[in-house]
């Protein structure tokens, strides 16, 4: 794999694995996609110069990226990684609708790997100096969220019907609110900057746990109401990738 060392880099290797996954028909290109989007959104705002530490942000965002892409190599390779990201990757042939696959990705990436990644980079350093940069992408990310969800119905044209059970008790499982997740990493990459290496080793395992549950509730919510919804979604959905990635990218 080539050395990724930029933001730029990660870019290119989200489009490897895209290009990857309509070869084969796999839908780890749908979390690919969205997580694509939102790094270009951050990346085009790291250009504009809009944060308080560009260069350290950039940086950030590529060790965020490279636990990811070395779980989504390390998966195909036969090699371990963590419970969260297995148990994602493990999904992706199943019958699940589009945006389960996705939130899949992002609950392990969000919940887990985030954390890490800031806990990482301020090593050493006072990690309350990253915290405005850290919150202004959520700012980023919420703009995006209409347009994204506006390129997913192109492909699951029944997934506004996830709006009509939003208020059900596991609207926390359906409705993955992203900044809540991020505030809930922010708090765990504070705890885990604050451990020692040997102490951090267990409390990241002890999140990769916390994440895995979320992970199965995700796949198979406890409420007969959403799971049916779920399979009515799911059974007008596009099914072939190619054509899934071909409609959600046109402009």
């Amino acid at each position: 794999m080539p050395e990724t060392t930029t933001i730029q880099d990660v870019l290119k290797e989200l489009d490897r694995i895209i290009e990857e996954s309509i070869e084969n028909n796999s839908r780890t290109g749908l979390f690919a996609y969205i997580y694509r989007r939102t790094t270009f959104e951050i990346a085009s705002e790291i250009s504009l110069g809009n944060f308080e530490d560009n260069e350290r942000l950039e940086k950030f965002d590529v060790v965020f990226a490279r636990l990811y892409l070395d779980a989504y190599e390390a998966y195909k390779n036969n090699q371990e990684v963590s419970a969260a990201w297995a148990y994602a990757f493990d999904q992706v042939d199943k019958p699940l609708t589009i945006v389960q696959h996705i939130l899949l990705g992002m609950n392990a990436h969000i919940n887990l790997d985030l954390a890490v990644a800031a806990a990482t980079v301020m090593e050493g350093k006072d990690i309350h100096a990253i915290e405005n940069d850290f919150h202004k992408v959520n700012d980023i990310l919420f703009q995006i969220t209409n347009e994204l969800q506006d390129r997913l119905s192109r492909v699951s044209p029944l997934m506004f019907m996830l709006d009509l059970i939003g208020k059900n008790k596991d609207e926390k499982i359906i409705n993955f609110s992203m900044r809540k997740a991020r505030l809930q990493s922010w708090n765990a990459a504070k705890r885990l900057w604050s451990l020692d290496e040997e102490s951090s080793e267990r409390a990241i395992n002890k999140i990769d746990r916390v994440v895995l549950l979320l992970s199965r509730l995700i796949k198979s919510p406890t409420s007969p109401t959403i799971w049916l919804f779920l399979k009515l979604i799911h059974a007008f959905e596009t099914k072939e990738i190619s054509v899934v990635i071909a409609k959600i990218q046109a402009d």
